[in-house]
């Protein structure tokens, strides 16, 4: 992902970085840079280790998309008021996805375009005892 001397972003004439002219010259950021970002803010946001999340991002129309595949976390079991509190996993995941593009794209500096989120299993947090 380039940004070009008129201070574009991938040629995108239609967004300027930080809305002010830029200096003549480019950026250039690496796409691994892009997917530690978007893994570091998405396992943060989800609620799951950095390790559990994949990310893949590519160039799509006037922006980025980004692909996802991360556990989903869940209460535990045995805890029915949580159970009962909890929103259905689709609703979730919708909700994660709006939540991402917002974080992301400010975080990440460019349109969000498109996110695929596949939930890979759940995970339950663990008890700890207290001593």
């Amino acid at each position: 992902m380039r940004v070009d001397e008129y201070g574009t972003s991938g040629g995108d004439l239609s967004r300027v970085a930080a809305g002010k002219a830029a200096v003549a010259g480019r950026i250039d950021v690496q796409e691994r840079v892009l997917v530690k970002v978007a893994q570091e803010a998405s396992s943060a946001l989800i609620g799951v280790k950095r390790s559990d999340v994949s990310v893949a991002v590519a160039d799509f129309r006037n922006g980025i998309a980004l692909r996802l595949a991360t556990p989903l976390p869940i209460p535990a079991l045995h805890d029915t008021d949580a159970i009962r509190a909890t929103a259905p996993v689709l609703e979730r995941a919708a909700q994660l996805q709006e939540e991402l593009r917002e974080r992301l794209g400010h975080l990440l500096g460019r349109d969000i375009v498109k996110i695929n989120l596949t939930i890979t299993g759940a995970t339950i947090p663990e008890r700890r005892r207290v001593r």
